[in-house]
């Protein structure tokens, strides 16, 4: 029986730790029970946002796009995997158990109690060090109806819908973008938030958003992402137009729970690499999200979804740079002994 050691289960940490996550606050803790061969999810509430996300919906989708690498990095490595979402009630922080178990001959997917060894998750795993967001301009070149209909399938395989609403409804979501970030500077509690997590000067911060990341800044038509550097100055930063009409999708859940937002993340991030397998780049367009009276008009209402939980911008354009993130010794604790 092949052991589960601290430098397989540091691998698979690390790929954990690729997924995005809201101001890349990275609001993940790890623990890993090597005789178990089990790793913990855990919620890190010193990177909470209590004014922009005061129901951690946003933590838990950011958590859930961990998850799913992690998925994926196991079956790659030719692990099955069975998770169990927010196993204890009573240990809100602990969101998920990854169990581990040597893949046998043959062994199929098993829904109800576990996975055999996701094929298909796993030829994405190469996809996470690719993955990065784009906050750059994309082409109005059209994404194939294929390629939508793979990133369709993404989020069904996680229990998730992804839809692209119609040209009328995208352009009134970049009206709530816009809105959203007009509050967002109004807001001290929410500004403070966006400072904190936001380095427009270089530093050697390994958390956060810095500021070669931020994007032009944009000229002419609204713009599709967020600006992370407000009316600071980021040196070195240009000004660009965005595509006036760029692909939205809207990826939603059945309902409204911290395991919906958990499935959420793990369909999310399984999009992502989706679409960084296919070629296109990406950005997280969902601003409108952290206000409830906005997040309410997100919804589109000719899409069949219940609860909108990602509003993601899909095209082809430059691809995003590198961002920092935290070693894995920081987020990672190991207990016990391989079992042999």
């Amino acid at each position: 029986m092949r052991p589960l050691d601290a430098t397989r289960a540091a691998d698979l940490v690390h790929a954990a730790t690729a997924a995005p996550s809201m101001h890349n606050a990275q609001p993940w803790r790890f623990r890993c029970h090597l005789g178990h061969r089990t790793v913990e999810v855990r919620a890190d509430p010193e990177r909470a946002m209590p004014a922009s996300d005061p129901d951690r919906r946003a933590l838990h989708v950011g958590c859930g796009a961990a998850l799913c690498n992690l998925r994926a990095a196991a079956a790659a490595a030719g692990w099955r995997t069975g998770t169990e979402l927010l196993p204890d009630p009573a240990n809100p922080l602990l969101l998920a158990v990854v169990r581990l178990a040597e893949a046998e001959p043959g062994a199929g997917r098993d829904e109800g109690r576990g996975e055999g060894p996701d094929a298909a998750l796993a030829a994405l795993e190469p996809q996470i060090v690719r993955r990065h967001s784009s906050r750059w301009p994309f082409t109005d070149k059209p994404v194939p109806p294929g390629d939508l209909a793979d990133l369709v399938e993404a989020a069904r395989a996680e229990g998730a819908t992804l839809a692209f609403p119609d040209a009328w409804h995208a352009a009134s979501l970049l009206d709530l973008v816009q809105d959203a970030e007009v509050r967002d500077a109004e807001e001290p509690d929410r500004a403070a938030e966006l400072a904190r997590w936001t380095h427009p000067v270089p530093d050697t911060a390994d958390e956060g958003v810095p500021g070669y990341a931020f994007g032009p800044r944009r000229r002419g038509s609204t713009i599709p992402v967020r600006d992370f550097a407000g009316r600071a100055e980021v040196p070195g930063r240009g000004s660009a137009r965005f595509e006036a009409a760029p692909n939205i999708a809207l990826l939603g859940t059945a309902h409204d729970t911290p395991a919906d937002w958990l499935r959420a993340g793990q369909a999310l991030e399984r999009v992502l690499l989706t679409a960084t397998r296919a070629g296109l780049v990406a950005s997280l367009t969902s601003q409108a999200l952290e206000w409830a009276d906005l997040r309410a008009l997100v919804r589109d209402p000719l899409a069949d979804i219940g609860q909108i939980q990602m509003v993601l911008r899909i095209g082809y354009g430059p691809r995003g740079p590198t961002t920092p993130r935290r070693p894995v010794s920081e987020v990672l604790e190991i207990v016990g002994s391989p079992r042999l």
